[in-house]
């Protein structure tokens, strides 16, 4: 008796240790449901929009022997990560004249689609790519500038659809899309607007009543991640984390494109509790679809390296260019690589 008493107290304390906290809340991927009584297939899709988290293995510090912080580049123009790019989204006129509609696809979103519609939700926090009080300051990968309702807006319970001060803050910091800035000035009385540009002389509050063009996910070109790897010590494995994402633009000026911009960073061990819910589509078989974080996990992506932690905090093109700066990512690739393959040489 004193056995079984022993063995159910060691499987609930168990459960208590190895539950994970469910942030998903009603988080689930779209189901193709036409109307009441269809079922669009063969059989019902449960697997994917109800999947849980597969928790991340617990890491000492002491059992780290080595790691190494690197960025990279997920280039969506190239067709292995069209994954990640496809179906696009679009957004069309509604029945009000000057209203848009968001239109998707009904049974899989792309990646920007998630990442838009939970940022928007509440599910996700955006971080910003520069101090939003300071715009010289570009170190938001370091996930220093939560951009939130509670910080910028009416409190913690609204979101992107429900906070209109929030929104016209988001809107301002071109998180989203960008502003017409040719629109003509308009004053109004003096009052905190999030989308105020200057005060004029008789104290009145002097900005912008600009049109707002949304980025759709054709205008998402890659996504830049931050991920350290390390060798576990305890598991006698070389692994890898990814800590961030951030979708990224052409920076366009005027017609032409002068570079790329980052739009904002969000913390990846928190999309995964949204991206577990939405599918990838299989190249080959459609009964055979993973989820986001599946790929994310497998690694089925290309990407190239843009940044390694270094002692001048300096990115590759900062000392490398063009073929030099593909040649030398493959470098420290290679050096990764071989890190792991010396520790098994006997």
């Amino acid at each position: 008796m004193k056995r079984l008493i022993f063995s159910l107290m060691m499987i609930f304390a168990g459960a208590g240790v190895f539950a994970q906290p469910d942030n998903s809340g009603d988080i689930r991927g779209p189901i193709a449901n036409p109307s009441p009584g269809v079922l669009d297939g063969v059989y019902v899709r449960e697997h994917i929009p109800t999947k849980k988290v597969i928790p991340y293995e617990f890491v000492r510090e002491a059992d780290v022997a080595w790691s190494k912080r690197v960025w990279r580049v997920i280039d969506l123009r190239e067709k292995f990560n069209h994954p990640l790019y496809y179906p696009l989204d679009d957004l069309r006129p509604g029945d009000e004249e000057g209203d848009l509609v968001w239109r998707k696809n009904p049974t899989r979103w792309s990646l920007w689609t998630i990442l838009r519609y939970h940022v928007f939700t509440g599910d996700i926090t955006l971080y910003s790519p520069f101090d939003p009080d300071w715009f010289a300051w570009k170190d938001g990968d370091q996930l220093k500038y939560p951009i939130t309702p509670a910080l910028y807006g009416q409190g913690p319970s609204y979101n992107m659809y429900t906070d209109s001060v929030f929104a016209k803050y988001v809107k301002n910091l071109e998180y989203f899309g960008q502003l017409d800035k040719t629109s003509a000035r308009v004053a109004v009385k003096s009052q905190i607007d999030p989308l105020m540009d200057s005060i004029d002389n008789n104290g009145n509050v002097v900005y912008y009543d600009r049109e707002f063009e949304w980025y759709t996910a054709e205008d998402i070109v890659q996504y830049r991640i931050k991920e350290d790897w390390y060798f576990d010590n305890e598991r006698s494995v070389m692994d890898v984390r990814i800590i961030a994402i951030c979708p990224v633009v052409y920076q366009m000026e005027g017609t032409s494109i002068s570079g790329f911009k980052e739009l904002f960073w969000v913390y990846f061990p928190e999309c995964r509790y949204v991206l577990q819910n939405f599918y990838v589509q299989s190249r080959h078989n459609d009964s055979q679809r993973m989820s986001f974080d599946d790929l994310f996990w497998k690694r089925m992506f290309n990407s190239y390296i843009y940044k390694e932690s270094n002692i001048y905090d300096r990115e590759l093109q900062n000392f490398r260019a063009g073929v030099e700066a593909l040649l030398e990512a493959e470098r420290i690739k290679d050096k990764i690589f071989k890190f792991e393959h010396d520790l098994w040489s006997f």
